[in-house]
């Protein structure tokens, strides 16, 4: 993938993360794997805006533990899209922790649940797949969320009714 800024992948992954903050602020819990069970997103903690290109490329990186991340929500009402994310996605009573890149969509610093060690007569590969699996559905529950954004994206009415509503949203930047 190319990261020239003006590329229509990184467009396409600055509007997903932009799309997906605002729909995980208004409706957390919206999001349905592909089996149609519920879950959970937030983007919390950190978030980098940026805007304008070349010399004149703005960006704004906000972090912080209980921020209301109020800098970059302003960011968004001056034009500037989401290029990185932490995103928390949770499942059956699992949580995982992404930084996801518009750029070029890499997940960086994936956190999944704890995995147990197991007892001494266990299988000595079962923490590994263990890892691999809750890796594979951390991946999966991604996968779903671009799913759902494509299918609203290449919707061109429902397009234009979604940008609606997240002007609106950041509008109501505190």
């Amino acid at each position: 993938m190319s990261t020239d800024a003006n590329s229509p992948d990184e467009i396409l992954g600055q509007e997903f993360l932009t799309w997906l903050w605002y729909r995980s602020d208004s409706d957390p819990a919206a999001f349905k794997d592909k089996d149609g069970s519920p879950f959970a997103v937030s983007l919390e903690q950190k978030i980098t805006v940026e805007g304008g290109s070349g010399e004149e490329r703005e960006t704004a990186a906000v972090s912080g533990a209980l921020s209301p991340l109020r800098e970059a929500r302003v960011g968004l009402a001056t034009g500037k899209k989401v290029t990185r994310a932490l995103l928390q996605l949770s499942r059956d009573e699992m949580n995982f922790q992404v930084t996801l890149k518009a750029a070029d969509f890499s997940c960086n610093a994936l956190r999944t649940p704890k995995v147990e060690k197991p007892e001494e007569d266990d299988d000595p590969d079962a923490v590994f797949l263990e890892k691999v699996y809750l890796m594979e559905t951390a991946l999966r529950l991604l996968d779903c969320l671009y799913r759902a954004f494509l299918e609203i994206r290449l919707d061109e009415a429902a397009w234009a009714r979604e940008v609606q509503a997240l002007h609106a949203w950041t509008e109501r930047a505190d």
